[in-house]
Parts: structure tokens; C-alpha cells; sequence
């Protein structure tokens, strides 16, 4: 049987997954337009990194290799959020889509900021 932190973990990388998954279907929507080729690739590679790196981060060999790995996803959540938003501003009519995914980056940010300080000793919390 599971606890809770274990639950948490595989529910949290099953959104992660979730997530790529969306963005990669989003991307199908823009590809017609030539001009979003670049951002669409960037955004589909800043957001597939950041469930690889937290899958990764479990095969770490120390905690401080383990907390590097989610520093590193952090930066790519933040990079997912800055592509969302150029889409937003350049792609309107996509506009609703994107606000919804920048939604979901920055709840999944904001989970990955807070064990990040765990991992630190800043926060009394547990990290993935």
C-alpha cells in the first residue's frame, strides 16, 4: 500500500505526462502556421523537460544531484511559461488554449518551487 508522499509523487508525474501531452496536441493545432515552427518546437521541448527531469531526478546519486535536477525543471516550467505567453500574445486565436496550459505550468511551477525549498531546508514541506 501507497502512502500519501508516494501517491503524491505518481499522481504528480501522471500530470506531468498529462501536461506534455496537451502541449504536443496544442502544437498539432498551430502547425499550419510556418511562422510558429521555432516557438512551437521550443515550447514542446521546454515542456517535455520538465516531467523528464523529474523522472530522472529519481535515479539521482546524491540529494544535491536530486535537487539539481528539480532546479532544472523549475527553469523549464518558467521557459514553458514565457513560450505560452508569446503564443498568447502572437496566436489570439489560440489565445484560450494557451491561457489554459500557462494555468496548468504555472500550478505544476509552483508545486516544483516548493520542493525546491524543501530540498533546501528552506521550507518545512516534502519534496517530490
Amino acid at each position: 500500500m501507497q502512502n500519501d508522499k508516494e501517491k503524491f509523487k505518481e499522481n504528480f508525474i501522471k500530470r506531468l505526462v498529462a501536461f506534455t501531452v496537451e502541449v504536443i496536441k496544442f502544437a498539432r493545432e498551430l502547425k499550419g502556421d510556418s511562422s510558429l515552427w521555432s516557438l512551437i518546437d521550443q515550447l514542446i521541448r521546454s515542456a517535455g523537460s520538465i516531467g523528464a527531469n523529474v523522472v530522472e531526478a529519481k535515479a539521482s546519486s546524491s540529494k544535491k544531484d536530486y535537487l539539481h535536477f528539480f532546479e532544472i525543471t523549475l527553469k523549464s516550467a518558467n521557459e514553458t511559461k514565457y513560450w505560452l505567453i508569446v503564443l498568447i500574445e502572437v496566436a489570439t486565436q489560440h489565445k484560450q488554449k494557451a491561457e489554459r496550459l500557462l494555468q496548468e505550468v504555472e500550478e505544476i511551477s509552483k508545486i516544483l518551487g516548493a520542493s525546491v525549498l524543501t530540498l533546501k531546508g528552506k521550507k518545512e514541506a516534502y519534496a517530490i
